[in-house]
């Protein structure tokens, strides 16, 4: 063998286990390698990840299924209990209770589980007292009960101080704030929006089956003559209308529904088209989302309404007062109507007998179902039907 042949030789068995170990890799590796990406690609904030509908197939997921929902709100402090979850398991387990509605981000602007968004970091959000959020929904599934996460808005003092050039300005100079000394975001503001999808689309993630924006609107209580918006000139109402439809842009191809809590008297101001200057009305919000949540509490509604001194006492004639003048609004709509009742004592001791009115009196308008709001998450079964009634 000469010289020539001793160097091509070992040359020739070198790029022939080149080529060998290029076709090996591409016939073996390339599903790993996408897999990969495709993970860290459903993880990223990025928007044009997060909407690529390749990658919200890689969820695995399934938008569940629409239900009549019969929830009772629940904070994130209770649902890090493991006593306090287990109870309220028991009284789901043993009633005509299906649901649960958990705090991950309430009017404090706290984001309240182990979030892994950088804006979250960045500003100091988070305030985990839910624990494992994962973990709980898993344990809460086990149970078939369906898990809603709620996330309030604009109300936000974290992000308001954080980001004061995002924040609801005084006329005064600096961050404008309510009667209880709270700040609250620009809705005009859409950095603000994306801030809180950002938000939904990971709460979605860990697996909640529906998330629930409360506070959607504009500030009420207060000086309001001293507050300044970014963008005045536009009307409140055609704000939040934009807002609503980049809820649904951005969320409906996700595997959760959407729901919105809004005030009680949305229903009586169907008929003037009023948006109570907050923004909010049905018309600009039944065809975004899936549900819409009335906080129809008696005790709430002034004294007088429906011709009542004190409403709190007659549960069923308000709230059948209230849906009547605005449940036409939901026909042939894609929002069902599915509202907060009371459940605490404010103008009337809510008993068994009050709690079971308000329940009979909503079912006869939908079947969606309805929400026990008691805000120190105290239940008892009273009013509702055991497991053999239903």
């Amino acid at each position: 063998m000469n010289n020539h042949h001793r160097f091509y030789l070992p040359l020739c068995i070198a790029f022939g286990c080149i080529i060998f170990m290029l076709v090996w890799y591409s016939g073996s590796s390339t599903s790993e390698y996408q897999n990969t990406m495709y993970a860290y690609a459903a993880e990223t904030n990025s928007s044009s990840a997060q909407n690529d509908p390749e990658v919200i197939a890689k969820q695995r997921r399934e938008k569940p299924a629409r239900q009549t929902v019969k929830g009772l709100y629940v904070t994130a402090y209770s649902a890090g209990s493991e006593k306090k979850i287990d109870e309220i398991i028991r009284l789901i387990d043993t009633t005509e209770l299906n649901a649960v509605v958990i705090d991950i981000k309430d009017y404090s602007g706290r984001v309240l589980y182990d979030s892994d968004l950088a804006m979250v970091q960045d500003i100091g959000a988070e305030d985990n007292r839910i624990g494992d959020a994962k973990a709980l929904i898993k344990k809460l599934h086990e149970h078939t009960i369906y898990v809603i996460a709620r996330q309030t808005v604009f109300q936000d003092p974290v992000l308001a101080g954080a980001k004061p050039e995002w924040a609801v300005k005084s006329k005064r100079g600096g961050i404008w704030r309510d009667r209880n000394g709270l700040s609250w975001v620009d809705p005009t503001q859409t950095s603000v929006w994306s801030y809180n999808v950002a938000i939904a689309k990971e709460a979605i993630r860990l697996g909640f089956d529906e998330i629930n924006f409360d506070y959607v609107r504009f500030p009420s209580d207060g000086n309001m003559s001293d507050v300044v918006y970014t963008v005045p000139e536009k009307a409140k109402h055609e704000v939040m209308k934009e807002f609503y439809h980049f809820l649904n842009t951005e969320l409906t191809p996700r595997p959760a529904l959407i729901s919105l809590d809004l005030f009680g008297m949305i229903m009586d101001t169907v008929p003037t088209g009023s948006d109570m200057n907050i923004g909010q009305r049905l018309v600009d919000s039944v065809d975004e989302v899936d549900y819409i949540c009335p906080m129809m509490y008696p005790s709430h509604y002034a004294h007088g309404y429906a011709g009542y001194e004190n409403p709190a006492q007659y549960p069923s004639q308000v709230l059948a007062y209230s849906t009547k003048k605005g449940i036409d609004a939901f026909i042939d709509k894609r929002a069902e109507f599915r509202p907060w009742i009371q459940a605490f004592n404010i103008g009337a001791v809510y008993d068994a007998q009050k709690i079971r009115a308000q329940i009979d009196t909503i079912e006869k308008y939908t079947d969606a179902g309805w929400l026990l709001w008691n805000a120190a998450n105290r239940y008892t079964s009273d009013g509702l039907k055991s497991g053999l009634e239903f």
